[in-house]
């Protein structure tokens, strides 16, 4: 049954001001408030167009709510877009890989909330989004896509298994809120917040000889130096928590026969849901800081899966100790284990590294050269950390190859294992420089169905080893 032709929520009004307003606080304080006793030309002409900009983003939310529906049939979904322009983009149900659900504070207030399907393509029409919707709608919108997608796998002779209760793999304490804003080192924001805002006080308060004045008078009185720090410790750390809460709190992993799900969020809520069959790959990832706590972060790589920018919704919880998520990652995707012990590469890969050109460091030396003669000693530094990063690139780098699994290890300050499935792998690629062809190494290069493609390099692997990467590949197509 097709569905008549239906306008957004009023409510969607609303959502969009609260974005207009987010978008431009920032310019309305610099133009209005920081710069409110200038009299430059530039000034006053940013304060005129801020206005026009301002009120043309008014009318056109009217004119969007007014012009733009969505309809739902049976087997696709139409947007009907535009204003002035009309348009009209039709997404196929079974086109739809995954769907994610945000539910900001202002949702809150109408009981709505907002979906997203993402049909795995790339352009204007790789997803369809429902900014305002009630969540009877995404509930029936979500139960067609899986109706959909029942019918297909049983036209294709295959079976179509029930779906039981979903079963909770993780969900996020308070302890672990606190691991993680202590992690996520946002509670050091403050310090050059509060650096920020002495900066722009001095432009307009004669504020410096009070400073020293007082800077004098605490170096005198050496206690109220450490209560001061202490209480401005405390209050950074209380904002990473009300921060890391906001963003991390009620994070709930779950799953059942056929899909993954992950909730998470406190005031601004996001559900997400992804099929196991579409998973390409997994990444687990750890900052050198990660590593000494033992935690680590785990991405799912999903055929069809996720923006650039949105790649953090598609992880298990960031801030999990390593073993916990190995267990989770296991009792979801039971192909998917990471094994510890891996292939080194031989020392030669070392030197090799090392012998590549310090792009950084010469960048370092004309630009010292020219603007700063005097800083030039920087640039030995440049060349120390270089060095120092190379040398922890090849000493974290290793990799797997196991049945039809491949497993690579790289990176020096994060560290990132990737695994993937013979199967999965859309293409190999063996490269070689002038250099490589010397030591007889060579670079592999991994690309796996996602959005956008994800490729996966490992350098420094032996000619005799890469060529054995791709015969494996490639019994691919006789199995």
């Amino acid at each position: 049954m097709i569905q008549a032709t239906k306008r957004y929520h009023p409510a969607i009004i609303v959502v969009e001001m609260v974005k207009l307003i987010k978008n431009s606080i920032w310019f309305f304080l610099f133009l209005f408030v920081l710069k409110g006793s200038s009299t430059a030309n530039w000034v006053i002409w940013g304060r005129y167009l801020f206005l026009l900009a301002t009120l043309w983003g008014l009318i056109s939310i009217f004119l969007r709510w007014y012009s733009h529906r969505y309809e739902i049939g049976r087997d696709s979904i139409v947007l009907y877009e535009g204003v002035f322009v009309k348009k009209q983009r039709t997404f196929a149900l079974d086109r739809v890989h995954n769907q994610t659900s945000s539910t900001t504070f202002v949702h809150q207030w109408f009981g709505l909330t907002s979906l997203t399907l993402d049909t795995g393509t790339s352009g204007e029409n790789a997803s369809a989004e429902f900014p305002v919707i009630t969540n009877e709608e995404k509930e029936r919108i979500i139960t067609l896509l899986q109706q959909k997608q029942d019918s297909i796998e049983a036209r294709e002779g295959g079976l179509v298994i029930q779906i039981g209760e979903r079963k909770i793999h993780f969900r996020s304490t308070k302890k672990d809120i606190i691991k993680a804003s202590f992690t996520s080192l946002s509670f050091l924001a403050i310090f050059p917040l509060l650096g920020a805002i002495y900066t722009n006080l001095a432009d307009y308060f004669q504020i410096e000889e009070t400073a020293e004045s007082a800077l004098d008078y605490l170096l005198i009185h050496w206690w109220m130096i450490i209560v001061l720090f202490v209480l401005a410790l405390g209050l950074s750390v209380g904002i990473g928590f009300i921060k890391t809460t906001w963003k991390y709190g009620n994070y709930v992993i779950s799953d059942d026969s056929e899909r993954i799900y992950i909730e998470k969020g406190v005031g601004n809520t996001i559900s997400f849901s992804i099929p196991k069959h579409k998973v390409q790959a997994i990444i687990v990832e750890q900052t050198i800081l990660k590593r000494m706590l033992g935690i680590a972060s785990i991405k799912l790589i999903s055929a069809g899966g996720f923006e650039e920018e949105n790649q953090e919704t598609s992880s298990l919880y960031p801030f999990m100790p390593k073993q916990e998520a190995y267990q989770v990652l296991h009792s979801i995707l039971p192909d998917y284990r990471i094994e510890e012990q891996m292939e080194l590469f031989p020392l030669k890969v070392l030197w090799l590294k090392l012998l590549h050109p310090y792009y950084l460091t010469i960048l370092a030396v004309i630009g010292l050269w020219i603007f700063k003669p005097g800083w030039l000693w920087i640039a030995a530094i440049v060349f120390v950390l270089s060095v120092l990063l190379r040398i922890l690139d090849y000493w974290f780098t290793s990799y797997l190859r196991e049945g039809n699994t491949v497993q690579i290890r790289k990176g020096g300050l994060t560290n990132e294992t990737f695994v993937t499935h013979r199967e999965r792998i859309q293409q190999i690629t063996v490269k070689h420089t002038w250099l490589q062809r010397r030591f007889s190494v060579a670079t592999l290069l991994f690309t796996n169905k996602a959005k956008p493609t994800h490729e996966t390099k490992i350098y420094g692997i032996s000619k005799e080893e890469a060529e054995t990467f791709y015969t494996w590949y490639h019994k691919k197509s006789i199995l």
